[in-house]
């Protein structure tokens, strides 16, 4: 008898090969299709094989390649995935006796295969141990040594060591594959720090304070968004790297403020509480879904001073010209700082798609510039941490505009680690 979870697993992690989805939607639509047939336990095992498998993939499938004698673009994606899965809790999985992850595979390989498939993951599973995963460490080359112990793309790591050390981009490759944690921004226009913490201690939620006076990171929490606290807007769940881009901005009551990639609107509402709810905001993006996510949080989180607008910031609209005290460009980029978030994004990105983003948010900072108030600020950000979509970006722009300055405090390279996303911040003053 197939086990239910191990299966959906596996749709899960075939479904996102084959649509180049990404897991934590893929996850939470599957999940809540058979969320009648699933406890709490069940849930955690799901996604602890599509994460654990979607991060680890490279180093999964280069013991793969080691055991097998058939190529791996000739095996099926369903044989593919069911090995995955079974050296993954071999591996990674100390809880999971190895009897029962070959058997459990096994039993997939005869549904999803033929009979010589369910062989053929039998003999390679059984020979698999954690000393495949161990010899990584005995590599020479650094490049492929990381790669393989960290299941990190070498491009991403070449590109790493423009800006930083082999021990530091070894350190960011490590941090990549932590669980991140759920962290939470106090929401001060409806509540104190003190009041939620009791909240929380009455719920039985346990929590750790930062050294960030508005976040909180909480311990073990599932299904936040059906939490009563949540609901009420007391809080918003955001990572302390991207909170600081609007704490960088410094918004002051009544000032106006453009946002001009702001959806899902995270940012835009830190920026409001931070202005007491006083003074006026205009939050652009792209699509009108995503605006609308902008304006489900305004409401949830009780502000009113956010106006939405369809806009695409990369086109210059010479009508707004010198109209705003303060602006926030969290540029699209790569996303190589939020991979422990988001896995999928190791797989699915490209060296030559630097050169192609980089060009974007150039023309972003080049034209939304123009849209700044002289002595107004203007604060660029990505959840990147690759040299061509950061210091690049802003060091070109200058070359250019010589009325503006940067200030040196607030020119932030964030590494990923165990509390904060990587982060670039980097703060421009116009003369």
């Amino acid at each position: 008898m197939i086990d239910k979870t191990r299966e959906i697993a596996l749709k899960i992690l075939y479904k996102i090969d084959k649509e180049q989805a990404y897991s934590n939607i893929v996850l939470n639509e599957e999940i809540k299709q058979n969320i009648k047939n699933l406890n709490e336990k069940d849930i955690g095992l799901i996604s602890e094989i599509v994460y654990g498998v979607t991060t680890w993939r490279l180093t999964l499938d280069e013991i793969i390649k080691k055991h097998s004698k058939i190529k791996l673009k000739k095996i099926s994606q369903w044989i593919i995935n069911i090995l995955r899965m079974g050296i993954y809790q071999i591996i990674f999985l100390d809880k999971i006796p190895k009897s029962a992850a070959v058997n459990e595979s096994v039993n997939l390989a005869k549904r999803y295969g033929h009979v010589s498939s369910s062989n053929f993951v039998n003999a390679i599973l059984r020979n698999i141990d954690k000393q495949d995963y161990e010899e990584f460490f005995q590599i020479e080359d650094n490049i492929e040594k990381i790669s393989k112990t960290t299941s990190m793309p070498e491009w991403i790591i070449k590109e790493l060591l423009k800006n930083n050390n082999i021990e530091e981009v070894e350190r960011i490759c490590e941090n990549s594959n932590i669980k991140p944690k759920t962290t939470v921004r106090i929401n001060k226009i409806k509540i104190l720090k003190e009041d939620l913490i009791e909240k929380l201690n009455e719920k039985g939620i346990k929590y750790k304070e930062t050294k960030y006076d508005d976040f909180l990171i909480l311990d073990k929490i599932k299904n936040i968004e059906n939490l009563d606290l949540f609901k009420e807007g007391f809080f918003t769940v955001q990572d302390i790297s991207a909170g600081l881009t609007a704490k960088i901005l410094d918004p002051k009551e009544g000032e106006t403020i453009l946002d001009a990639c702001s959806a899902p609107g995270g940012k835009t509402t830190y920026i409001a509480e931070l202005m007491n709810n006083r003074g006026n905001i205009e939050a652009w993006d792209i699509h009108e879904h995503r605006t609308k996510l902008v304006d489900k949080n305004t409401k949830r989180l009780g502000i009113d001073i956010i106006k939405t607008k369809v806009k695409d910031a990369s086109l210059y609209d010479k009508n707004l010209n010198e109209k705003f005290d303060k602006i926030l460009l969290d540029v699209p980029c790569l996303g190589i700082g939020v991979i422990k978030r988001k896995p999928d994004i190791k797989w699915q990105r490209r060296v030559e798609d630097i050169a192609e983003i980089s060009m974007i948010q150039q023309n972003i900072l080049e034209n939304c510039s123009k849209y700044l108030k002289k002595g107004g600020v203007l604060v660029y950000s990505t959840c990147s941490i690759l040299k061509e979509e950061n210091e690049n970006v802003i060091f070109q722009f200058l070359k250019k505009n010589s009325n503006f300055e940067v200030s040196k405090k607030d020119f932030l390279n964030i590494i990923p680690d165990e509390e904060k996303d990587g982060f670039f911040i980097c703060k421009l003053n116009k003369k």
